[in-house]
């Protein structure tokens, strides 16, 4: 429960948890409805699914009890290498190295280990420190002081530096850059996706249509699309022939970013004679008068064409 989520926020769901479950072979019988159920509210549920997976391997496995060894322990769902290694070395004292984000920040603030937490190398190079300092005596007390340490000393933005016990050998305190480690998990470059909008224009009204409810702009209202600049089959498609076109021009392009890429949009405007017997769903297409504007749910850089559009007719 502690993973990703707060001491304060997981008691009570704890304390819910352990009553309806007081043992592993208990979580065990249970439907993961129930423990759904039960983690409601926690979010990360398939922190969940996996808790109950390995009360099922531990109750049908290992009759009841968890193993000892770390191996073992580690296959268990949901449960990697640091999360074994704290357990068993605050239930068995086994002198096993921790590695959670707490104790990474301390860690790599000490040492000045630059880059991302999340890379391998940097990673190993953590855990070979973690390791090393690691006593084989009073090792839960050990662990048990680094995880709150990095929770309650060397805290992400304000670090109480002058309450710290390594403060003296900590290098990035020595330098006063304590706040550039751990390093930032590097921006993966957007990518850029192109689409070119067809924007059909006739007696001061545009041609719109209505996206699929599932996807992208889901069940507004925008330009038809076309992948490239030969738009003819597009304008086939909606009963647009040669003759009925009287101008056409490629305006401005520009791009629109969504969360996980740019959209680089081509607009090309094209003034026709008559409104065609558009091949749509009767409901999924209309022409949109741009003097009296229907309350209509339009695509963000559709919005941005038609404030624009007059201008260039």
């Amino acid at each position: 429960m502690l993973q990703q989520t707060q001491v304060a926020t997981v008691i009570p769901y704890y304390q819910r948890f352990l009553e309806r479950f007081p043992t592993v072979v208990d979580l065990a019988n249970a439907q993961q409805d129930e423990v759904l159920h039960l983690w409601t509210g926690l979010g990360y549920y398939a922190r969940a699914r996996n808790l109950h997976k390995a009360a099922k391997v531990v109750a049908e496995q290992y009759g009841g009890e968890f193993p000892t060894d770390i191996e073992q322990m580690n296959a268990l769902p949901g449960i990697g290498r640091s999360t074994a290694a704290a357990i068993l070395s605050s239930v068995y004292k086994q002198p096993h190295a921790i590695l959670d984000g707490n104790v990474k920040r301390t860690l790599a603030r000490a040492f000045a280990i630059e880059g991302w937490p999340g890379q391998k190398t940097v990673e190993n190079k953590l855990w070979e420190i973690a390791q090393t300092h690691t006593p084989n005596t009073d090792v839960d007390k050990y662990n048990q002081a680094m995880m709150d340490m990095g929770a309650m000393v060397c805290t992400r933005s304000k670090p109480k530096c002058s309450l710290c016990p390594i403060e003296s050998m900590c290098v990035s305190n020595k330098h006063g850059n304590q706040l550039d480690y751990p390093g930032k998990k590097p921006k993966k470059a957007k990518p850029v996706k192109e689409t070119w909008f067809i924007m059909l224009h006739h007696d001061n009204q545009v041609w719109l249509e209505q996206r699929p409810q599932s996807g992208i702009w889901g069940g507004l209202f925008a330009f038809p699309e076309n992948s490239d600049a030969d738009i003819e089959h597009a304008l086939e498609l909606r009963g647009i022939q040669a003759k009925h076109i009287q101008a056409q021009k490629t305006l401005i392009a520009f791009r629109h970013t969504f969360s996980h890429y740019h959209l680089d949009i081509t607009p090309i405007l094209i003034d026709v004679s008559q409104q065609p017997n558009v091949i749509m769903e009767a409901d999924k297409g209309l022409w949109y008068n741009l003097s009296q504007p229907e309350q209509i749910g339009l695509a963000a850089p559709v919005k941005q064409l038609l404030e624009t559009l007059p201008h260039e007719l």
